[in-house]
């Protein structure tokens, strides 16, 4: 049936009436639905939250809990002086602590060829005054490309040919202008670097002009005082020359790499001055480890304490997790975690790392001296003295932190862990509001139209008492 604006024939406000009792069946079932929704979409973000600084400490721990990541070794190199930047260095954990002292007396270099003085009058002379040929470059690897030459090509053309050619594999060419009787002379350097890995022009077609241009398959080839053969890179360490077809040293030193960046100096009596390289302990990267896993603790302290509070007035209000034994459950798991001694390890437990729980049930690394040391002395020492035991106390398989902090972690935090689960719920719950609105919107819409109909004979029958009453009053 259709809907008529309602008062039209009797005068009454019905529309308002109407409108009142839809108000009055609505307004209590949308503040259930409204408050539900909203105790919900709270739970759902404080999961969230909660699950991200779980993840954030996760992260951390996973730093901790393998001798991979924690047992680091970090290169300190101490050059002849503060100029100087003779070499570059990697240890790998499994790299032997120790120092080293090395000399770098020459870098490792690609072939070096120069056209022969005279060979050429101008940069713009043709390289052939009549035919074609073809220049081929190789190396004993097997890599080769090809430049094909006619009576248009000049030298510059030459050049500029061997730069942009695809297949060149790292031959450069340049012109040197002498401004001499010796004229312009053409430059190849090959960036393959290794003795005997020497660069080979070869005179393909054996013209005889390109003999200036070729170090093989003429008569009259570059002269060999104009080549210089690719050479290796070589230093002492500790007195040992050690070789190395480029300029990086790989496993020379066991698992560690070094890199040498340039010649070392010489003293006044022309002997080399040495580099040390020191491998040691990374300290200061474990030590920022172990202080980014106490920021990270207290962080999920923090953030649990918010969640879970209990508004202390009627105007503050309660977290939006507030007295959840989910959450509660993770704090004493990880406070249980954290006060466990590791019997592998000398250090026993944190608390000799320098690490102690508060009053407020966080971790701190404190300054405060009560007799024992502050917590930073102690972590010091530590570094300083127990490193291998840092590394049990976090990693040992069955007692290890890190390792039971990691798992414990993670039965919360992966896509099948507890807070995943309630997550799944809570968002099962929210689509069931939505569905009770779509309810609601359904019977409200049905009720207003039973209203609509009812009091529509009411106004019609209104209507016609009022024409039948101003009838008889005429009548009259």
């Amino acid at each position: 049936m259709t809907i008529q604006s309602l008062g039209v024939g009797s005068g009454l406000a019905l529309d308002d009436l109407v409108q009142q009792l839809l108000d009055a069946e609505r307004l209590p079932k949308e503040e259930r639905l409204n408050a539900k929704e909203e105790q919900i979409e709270a739970e759902i973000s404080g999961l969230g939250q909660i699950k991200s600084k779980l993840s954030d400490f996760k992260d951390a721990v996973d730093d901790l809990r393998s001798d991979t990541d924690i047992n680091g070794r970090e290169p300190t190199i101490v050059n002849p002086s503060e100029d100087d930047d003779i070499l570059s260095a990697d240890a790998s954990s499994s790299a032997l602590r120790g120092n080293y002292d090395i000399t770098v007396q020459q870098l490792a270099s690609g072939s070096r060829i120069t056209t022969d003085a005279g060979a050429f009058t101008s940069s713009t002379d043709p390289v052939l005054s009549s035919g074609t040929g073809s220049l081929t470059f190789s190396i004993p690897s097997g890599d080769s490309f090809t430049i094909n030459v006619d009576s248009s090509t000049s030298l510059v053309d030459l050049r500029e040919a061997i730069n942009s050619a695809d297949d060149n594999f790292g031959v450069t060419a340049n012109i040197i202008d002498t401004g001499t009787a010796e004229g312009p002379r053409l430059v190849f350097l090959s960036e393959e670097s290794g003795e005997g890995n020497d660069l080979v022009i070869n005179n393909d077609t054996g013209a005889a002009e390109l003999d200036r241009l070729s170090t093989a398959g003429g008569t009259s080839n570059i002269s060999a005082a104009n080549i210089e053969s690719a050479k290796n890179a070589i230093a002492f360490v500790d007195g040992i020359e050690v070789q190395s077809e480029s300029n990086k040293f790989e496993n020379t030193i066991q698992n560690v790499t070094f890199d040498v960046n340039e010649i070392s100096p010489k003293d006044n009596a022309g002997n080399f001055l040495s580099t040390t390289l020191k491998i040691g302990f990374d300290k200061e990267g474990l030590e920022q480890k172990i202080r980014d896993f106490v920021d990270n603790y207290n962080a999920i302290i923090d953030e649990i304490g918010t969640l879970t509070r209990y508004g202390e007035s009627e105007l503050e209000e309660d977290g939006a997790l507030a007295g959840d034994s989910l959450l509660r459950g993770v704090q004493s798991g990880l406070s249980s975690i954290i006060g466990d001694n590791v019997s592998s390890s000398e250090l026993g437990g944190l608390f000799r790392l320098g690490i102690e729980l508060d009053q407020d049930g966080k971790l701190e690394i404190s300054s405060s001296d009560y007799g024992i040391g502050s917590g930073e002395d102690r972590l010091k020492d530590a570094l300083e003295d127990n490193f291998d035991d840092i590394a049990t106390l976090f990693t040992d398989e069955n007692e290890g932190i890190a390792v039971r902090l990691y798992d414990f972690v993670d039965e919360f935090t992966s896509s099948g862990g507890l807070i995943s689960l309630r997550e799944k719920t809570a968002k099962e719950n929210r689509e069931d509001v939505y569905a009770d609105r779509e309810t609601l919107e359904l019977r409200m819409f049905s009720y207003e139209q039973i209203l609509r109909d009812k009091y529509l004979n009411l106004d019609q029958t209104v209507a016609q008492l009022n024409q039948t009453s101003s009838a008889l009053l005429a009548a009259l």
